[in-house]
């Protein structure tokens, strides 16, 4: 009616479709159902299986049915309204129908619906009766990916350079100083530099290869290159474990055949993560897809919609674990510097700025820059910075690497990492 209350969330049907409908009856069945799709595998789809963080509005979908027809081709679109608030500005709403000859199961498809997103709401017109709902996607088209995987490749490019320059410096160190064969903190800081080449690497002949080849040869880069991300990812947490022993725990910190130790964990557990996951057949073709479900970019990575758990564990959950315990130990990292350096330090100058530099390098080996994947809901701009910082960790690791070990290092080399290796050696002794 004209005068009534609009509801924010709506369905308007055409006159044109109750004028068509056959024998002039002046009454029909008209059935609206409003189904929650929250659990379970019922209108899911592979579209929803791609672990691309799309999903359905509200876990809510709303069917339509006049009688027994089967209304299709409407000359004038039936309209449904969804109330909502602002997308984040990295996603986008897309009306979508359920179309169940899609597959063995079926799935989400958007011809014959336009979609119009307005600040409270979206409307979604269609020209036939079915099950409709409001499908919230990443917004990551073709030009995009290929910006961000250039960004990418040359800050790999980069790293590559600087990190096998770390480690070709640690080896001429190794021969020319006594201390370095038998200091464990420059062999835990080239392991995780060699982990990173090694992931840059793969990273570049993974994007390159894309799709090529067999479905055994992208099975086996995309085990590579898990195999190297996770080597990365555990070689940060044990940086943190070091730097734990090395500033906060300081007495009896001394653990027979240390480095030998920590190199089973480094590059022995992901293996067995990656064995584990092999053997679930969970690598394969990945495609990320652009708002109208054109591929964007195609690399062997986990397979599509069946390795989404395995995703979530072994790349996700294990990255959160190594990340938060290396934040946690910075953080108290972070506290002994400033306390340590009031207490015994007198004040000298530029002091405040050798603790920044003496954290930042820090910060580069315990992942800090990985960190700022939680920032990429924020919009398309913190994606960007991440995808370059990121790519760039290696840079740090070296300069951080350069500064501390050099035999031509300056006294700007923070003071507090200094006091802080003479404790941890004379709690040794």
């Amino acid at each position: 009616m004209k005068d009534e209350d609009k509801p924010p969330d709506r369905v308007r049907l055409p006159k044109s479709l109750f004028e068509s409908l056959p024998g002039n009856r002046s009454a029909v069945r008209l059935a609206i159902t409003v189904l929650d799709i929250g659990l379970g595998t019922l209108f899911k789809g592979p579209q929803l299986s791609l672990g691309d963080g799309s999903s359905v509005l509200n876990n809510r979908l709303v069917g339509l049915s006049v009688g027994r027809m089967h209304v299709t081709r409407l000359a004038e679109p039936l309209e449904i309204i969804f109330s909502h608030q602002r997308p984040p500005p990295n996603m986008t709403f897309t009306c979508v129908f359920w179309d169940a000859t899609k597959g063995p199961t079926g799935d989400w498809a958007s011809e014959g619906c336009s979609t119009e997103v307005g600040p409270e709401g979206t409307v979604c017109r269609c020209d036939h009766l079915t099950f409709f709902t409001l499908l919230l996607r990443p917004i990551l088209d073709q030009s995009t990916v290929q910006i961000l995987t250039r960004i990418s490749q040359a800050g790999c490019g980069v790293s590559m350079i600087f990190l096998a320059f770390t480690i070709v410096l640690y080896a001429v160190l190794r021969l020319s100083r006594q201390r370095f064969k038998s200091e464990d903190a420059p062999k835990i800081h080239v392991a995780l530099s060699g982990s990173l080449f090694l992931l840059n690497l793969a990273f570049l002949i993974t994007v390159g290869s894309g799709s090529k080849g067999s479905d055994t040869a992208c099975w086996a880069r995309g085990a590579v290159y898990h195999y190297f991300l996770l080597c990365v990812f555990t070689w940060m947490g044990l940086e943190a474990f070091h730097l734990y022993l090395l500033a906060v725990r300081v007495f009896n910190t001394y653990f027979g055949h240390y480095f030998l130790k920590l190199s089973l964990v480094g590059w022995g557990l992901p293996a067995l993560m990656v064995i584990g996951t092999g053997s679930a057949n969970s690598y394969g073709l990945y495609t990320i897809r652009d708002r109208e479900n054109r591929t964007s970019l195609e690399l062997c990575w986990f397979r599509d919609g069946t390795a989404t758990y395995a995703l979530y564990i072994t790349v996700h959950g294990y990255f959160l674990i190594t990340f938060l315990f290396g934040m946690v130990v910075l953080a108290l990292v972070t506290w002994k510097i400033f306390t340590l350096s009031s207490v015994t330090a007198v004040k000298e100058r530029g002091q405040n700025r050798k603790k920044v530099l003496t954290l930042l390098g820090l910060s580069s080996l315990v992942g800090v820059t990985w960190g700022l994947v939680i920032l990429t809901p924020l919009g398309l701009s913190t994606v960007y910075i991440f995808a370059l910082f990121n790519s760039l960790q290696g840079v740090f690791i070296c300069c951080w690497f350069t500064v501390l070990y050099l035999p031509s290092q300056s006294t700007t080399v923070s003071s507090s990492t200094a006091r802080l290796d003479q404790a941890h050696s004379a709690s040794q002794e």
